[in-house]
């Protein structure tokens, strides 16, 4: 049996195997087509840089108006300014002769240098102006009132000294008026010094008492500038005895902080339903009136009233005891911080721009008269930087029935006397001298010297807040501030050192008010807290689509034309 051999099909050829094998190839462009398409990349780049960037920057650019932070920095640190407070002293004296006057200011004077300790606070004497010399004791403390422009002068009496020749005496007295800034000096006649004289017992006393009656003022501007950095840095303190720094700064801590206003509240509260009214305007106009006249060359004062009944005590606190040996009912001193009844009592904290100061009138009742404190026998104290308590105790029968409806004008006599003195407390006005004005040029002088350094550290913060936070946007009403602030500071320390001081509280009022208002600008204080973290959270959802294209596509064409020029130069 033959056998047949089946071949298989015949293998294709080698070159046709390998053609079939390689992959197809895309048609190579043409450099038209490359140039357009490197064109239409480099056209959305240029919009992206050229436009895009641009209106970017534009609309986010952060507008910082230019600041004096070199001037800013300076106030701050006590360079531009050096307290003084040379006080202006009249000498009158109308039964001597205009050269005993001179021989007697001449020897005082050396006295007085001789006695001051505290070189930025010194005693001027200067002979009496004519006009003053025929001055009531009313018209010379007006005309030391009034400003350096309305009386064409270039500083303000601080004092008159109204020397008077006492014969039949043999010592020399005084007697500072109490509505007056005058002291009146009563001497021997045969006191007067000669004109060729050094020295001289009148002009030894004269010393003693100017130095006596300005020692607190000393003290306390000392206190108060020893206790601002910038300040202290630039100015020599007087010494100051454990006493009276304690003293002064008991009053820093109980006294309210400078405002240009304050709102006062007077309530009436009763333990039971009579007494139910008060005459409490006509009590104001007639003891309280003269003295806020008094203190408006400071600051200005609005007032308000309210009466609330059946007012109890606060349940934080024990209830009244009775004391058999005085017969009468005591509240402890610890208990006097929570007396007031705040859940219940209608007591604002505030009333408008300027501090509250409350003033309470507290009728106990019948059941628990007379009131007293257990401690001291008083009834009335002061809460520190909030206001005056005084509790009065009404005359009463058995039942209680003879207790007046209406609190008269009378009756309020000792409360209104006793808030005025907590009044003056609370504004920080200094124990002596016994005289109202020199009080309050102590006040001014010392409010003064605060608000130029608040002014002055304000614009320090408000300096060191720009430079660290570069981002953060300074408007226009920002520079006008600054501005402002600088001219009135040194508007405020030219009238300090030439003895203006009631222009210098004013510029420096109005200084402080004007730092405060840069510092605290809205569009400022709600970009200290967004940080740059922020904006890269905003903006990289936004750029992230865009840029990743354009960024790919560059770095595709970048490769393509390096591997070109390789293949071009191989």
């Amino acid at each position: 049996m033959a056998l047949e051999t089946v071949e298989g099909e015949a293998s294709p050829p080698p070159n046709i195997a390998e053609a079939v094998n390689i992959q197809k190839k895309p048609p190579p462009e043409s450099p038209q087509n490359v140039w357009t398409r490197r064109m239409v990349i480099l056209a959305f780049w240029a919009v992206a840089l050229l436009l895009g960037m641009p209106v970017w920057w534009k609309t986010t650019e952060v507008y910082r108006a230019s600041l004096p932070l070199s001037q800013m920095t300076d106030w701050a640190e006590g360079k531009n300014c050096k307290p003084v407070f040379p006080l202006r002293i009249a000498v009158k004296a109308p039964m001597l002769s205009s050269q005993e006057i001179e021989t007697i200011i001449r020897i005082t004077q050396h006295a007085l240098d001789d006695l001051n300790d505290f070189s930025a606070h010194h005693l001027r004497l200067v002979p009496a102006d004519p006009i003053i010399h025929r001055m009531s004791i009313q018209e010379i403390q007006e005309y030391g009132n009034k400003t350096s422009s309305q009386r064409n002068d270039s500083e303000d009496i601080s004092l008159l000294l109204n020397l008077k020749p006492s014969f039949g005496s043999s010592t020399s007295s005084t007697q500072l008026q109490p509505y007056a800034a005058t002291l009146d000096i009563y001497f021997p006649n045969n006191q007067v010094p000669l004109s060729t004289a050094t020295s001289s017992p009148l002009a030894n006393f004269i010393a003693n008492e100017l130095q006596a009656l300005f020692s607190e003022e000393q003290a306390s501007l000392s206190y108060l500038m020893a206790s601002i950095p910038s300040v202290a840095q630039t100015s020599k303190s007087k010494a100051l005895s454990s006493e009276m720094a304690t003293k002064l700064s008991r009053r820093s801590t109980r006294s309210f902080k400078y405002a240009p206003t304050y709102h006062l509240t007077f309530s009436l509260f009763t333990a039971k339903a009579r007494p139910s009214a008060w005459e409490i305007e006509a009590a104001l106009e007639e003891y309280l009136s003269p003295l806020l006249a008094s203190l408006s060359i400071i600051s200005n004062f609005t007032i308000d009233s309210q009466v609330q009944l059946y007012a109890t005590f606060s349940p934080s606190i024990r209830q009244p005891e009775f004391d058999h040996e005085r017969q009468a009912w005591t509240v402890r001193k610890e208990d006097l911080g929570g007396f007031i009844n705040a859940a219940e009592w209608p007591l604002s904290p505030s009333i408008g721009a300027g501090p509250t100061v409350n003033f309470i009138l507290y009728v106990p009742d019948s059941a628990q008269s007379p009131l007293l404190i257990a401690e001291n026998g008083g009834n009335s104290w002061l809460v520190p930087q909030w206001g005056g308590i005084q509790i009065m105790n009404l005359p009463f029968s058995a039942d209680g029935s003879t207790r007046p409806t209406v609190l008269t004008n009378d009756d309020l006599r000792p409360a209104m006397h006793v808030f005025s003195n907590q009044l003056m407390s609370l504004l920080g006005l200094p124990d002596t001298p016994n005289s109202l004005p020199l009080k309050l040029s102590t006040l001014t002088r010392l409010h003064t010297t605060s608000l130029l350094s608040s002014a002055s550290s304000t614009l320090g913060a408000l300096a060191r807040l720009t430079q660290s936070l570069t981002s953060i946007a300074i408007p226009d009403s920002v520079a006008t501030s600054v501005t402002t602030t600088l001219y009135r500071l040194d508007a405020a320390c030219t009238d300090m050192k030439e003895g203006r001081f009631a222009s210098a509280l004013e510029n420096a009022r109005v200084a402080e008010a004007e730092a405060e208002k840069a510092f605290f600008e809205r569009s400022m204080v709600g970009q200290v807290y967004f940080p740059e973290e922020h904006k890269v959270a905003v903006y990289l959802p936004l750029l992230g689509p865009v840029a990743v294209p354009l960024v790919m596509a560059a770095l595709k064409e970048i490769r393509l034309l390096v591997r070109g020029r390789r293949v071009q130069d191989g």
